[in-house]
């Protein structure tokens, strides 16, 4: 009767889980039977089943051809770049989340976390329109610049290619600091209040008890975030740049995701696209299970 009942619980809590493993299946592994596209020769909309068999020509390209090679190597530049800019401040949230939890007025404290989280549910097309409305020829910042007297002809914010790493930064930090600090909140509220009461009685001020006690609590939430950064260094994500990019900053602004997206739908490289994404989807695996190895080593943790 015991053993009806184990499996009967075990049957149970597997059918509980069945929808998201099914899923999980369909938008995560059953996508993958496209990279068979990066070993033919596809044009559409001819079927992949009369479409030339080529092997590994797409990926000999990539390294034989040195137009592609001078393009995937300033892709990459870009790529490393606006994400080694991400890791660099990765400590940002956390910080955030510090002062955000030390405000005492619960009103002005809601209402700044309500203020900065916001911003994460805009879609990057609306976070453009008001860019533009802003930085334009035409827009708010030039008039006030024109009427002020500083300038005669208006600065062409969003089509240089100067400091276009940075600028995507600032933007990427304005849509997702707040949505980021939630996590280093619960982090915060999670800690035991004795630790707080020990660092009273000996007479810790309010910075020392966030040096002592705060920021060791949340250590170990900031690193396990960092090493999935980490573990996801090539993806930049494709929404943003591709809203940004325009003829003067696209040679500084286009990250790999957005790369694989121009030459599939640009210039109706589709079998390159797939080899180029495939490689990239190996590496971030690397990146990964390497992370991994080193949390092991070094914490004594697995993220995996």
């Amino acid at each position: 009767m015991l053993k009806y009942n184990t499996r009967s619980t075990s049957i149970r809590k597997f059918l509980y889980i069945a929808p998201f493993m099914a899923l999980l299946f369909i938008f995560a592994y059953y996508p993958l039977y496209g990279w068979v596209y990066a070993f033919f020769d596809y044009t559409p909309p001819i079927p992949l089943s009369d479409s030339p068999f080529v092997g590994l020509q797409w990926f000999r390209s990539l390294v034989e051809n040195q137009v592609k090679v001078d393009q995937l190597l300033q892709v990459i530049k870009n790529t490393f770049g606006m994400s080694g800019l991400t890791l660099l401040f990765s400590w940002l949230p956390m910080v955030f989340a510090i002062f955000l939890t030390e405000i005492k007025a619960v009103r002005f404290r809601k209402f700044i976390q309500t203020v900065t989280t916001l911003p994460n549910f805009i879609s990057w097309v609306l976070v453009y329109s008001l860019a533009f409305s802003m930085f334009s020829s035409e827009g708010i910042v030039n008039g006030m610049l024109r009427q002020l007297g500083l300038t005669d002809a208006p600065i062409l914010f969003l089509q240089s290619a100067d400091h276009v790493w940075l600028t995507m930064w600032m933007w990427t930090t304005w849509k997702a600091l707040g949505w980021s600090a939630i996590l280093y909140i619960a982090a915060i509220m999670g800690i035991d209040d004795s630790l707080y009461e020990a660092a009273h009685v000996d007479g810790a001020t309010r910075m020392q008890v966030i040096r002592h006690v705060v920021l060791p609590s949340m250590l170990p939430t900031y690193f396990v975030l960092l090493m999935l950064q980490i573990a996801s260094f090539l993806n930049n994500g494709l929404e943003q740049y591709f809203v940004f990019q325009n003829a003067f900053n696209k040679d500084s602004i286009q990250v790999l995701d957005l790369y694989v997206y121009n030459l599939a739908m640009g210039g109706g490289s589709y079998s390159v696209s797939v080899a180029i994404s495939m490689l990239k989807s190996l590496i971030s695996v690397v990146l990964l299970f390497s992370v991994n190895g080193l949390s092991k080593m070094l914490r004594g943790e697995s993220i995996v």
